[in-house]
């Protein structure tokens, strides 16, 4: 630990899995399990920003992927259609697209 970092006892309730891993990782490492937890917290810590930032370039791919397959519609023709849903929603539904004009 860092010269002045003070320390907190707190309990939590692990799986028998995560004990071993912690036990083993003490014993390889020849560290207190408390330094292995610490260790293994800041590593994940650390890792958030990485994950998000990941996590934001696959939906940006994705994004690239489906956008161009969206086909363009004329205007008139969404407009027609937002019209339709929204006089739709207040007599309470909607004519199925095999009904609908062309």
């Amino acid at each position: 630990m860092g010269m002045g970092t003070s320390t907190v006892k707190v309990t939590f309730t692990l799986d028998e899995a995560t004990i071993k891993r912690i036990e083993t990782a003490s014993q390889r490492l020849a560290l207190p399990k408390s330094q292995v937890v610490r260790e293994a917290v800041q590593d994940y810590y650390e890792r958030l920003g990485k994950m998000s930032e990941q996590e934001r370039k696959r939906m940006l791919r994705i994004f690239d992927e489906v956008i161009p397959k969206i086909p363009a519609r004329p205007l008139n023709e969404l407009r027609r259609e937002l019209k339709e849903i929204r006089l739709a929603r207040r007599l309470g539904g909607r004519a199925t697209i095999a009904t609908r004009q062309k």
